[in-house]
């Protein structure tokens, strides 16, 4: 019994819709870790905010990669991230494992989970994710040059939302930082 057989032009479609599926739910993420702050006043912790620039690697990673033809650097460079996110929220759930007098988690639970768990799932099912990925499609093909590529204007658009995104973060944390140590007690420039 035959398998499945895909002609190149299909592996190339569906790989580029994994990496536009991967970055789409990533930007999510985020936006939906934007709302809790701007929305409900969770203010990000340090490490939180940590957490965020891994996500916006693998989100710039993934990005590169569906701009490539012939290399899979942007690949590495989104697993490079999604490892150092799962670093991060390793150590912030590990910190908080044992609930000390006075300090709890920060933030409130979704799902009954709080932030640093649901990181620690999200970097390794990224991790399973690109590793699959590389797995199911290997290196990158290249398709006749027929015009743009496939799922061009998508992820043009995604694009612009993860770089919006990442700048309005950006003006938030200056925004609570200042060009200091950051804090959960406030937004420093504007006290």
């Amino acid at each position: 019994m035959p398998g499945l057989r895909l002609e190149p032009a299909s592996l190339v479609m569906l790989d580029r819709f994994v990496l536009l599926l991967l970055t789409t739910i990533l930007a999510a993420i985020l936006t939906a870790a934007m709302v809790m702050q701007f929305a409900f006043g969770e203010i990000p912790c340090p490490l939180c905010l940590l957490q965020r620039v891994a996500m916006f690697g693998c989100c710039f990673g993934l990005l590169h990669q569906l701009r490539a033809r012939e290399s899979e650097r942007g690949g590495g460079v989104a697993l490079l991230f999604a490892l150092l996110l799962l670093v991060i929220a390793s150590r912030q759930t590990l910190l908080d494992l044992v609930p000390r007098p006075g300090h709890a988690y920060i933030g409130s639970a979704v799902f009954g989970i709080h932030m640093p768990v649901w990181s620690v799932v999200i970097g390794v099912s990224l991790l399973l994710a690109l590793a699959l990925r590389l797995t199911l499609f290997g290196a990158p093909r290249l398709l006749p040059q027929t015009g743009r590529p496939p799922l061009a204007r998508a992820a043009r658009l995604l694009e612009f939302y993860v770089v919006l995104i990442c700048v309005i973060n950006f003006a938030s944390v200056v925004l609570q930082c200042g060009l200091g140590e950051c804090h959960t007690s406030g937004y420093r420039l504007l006290a």
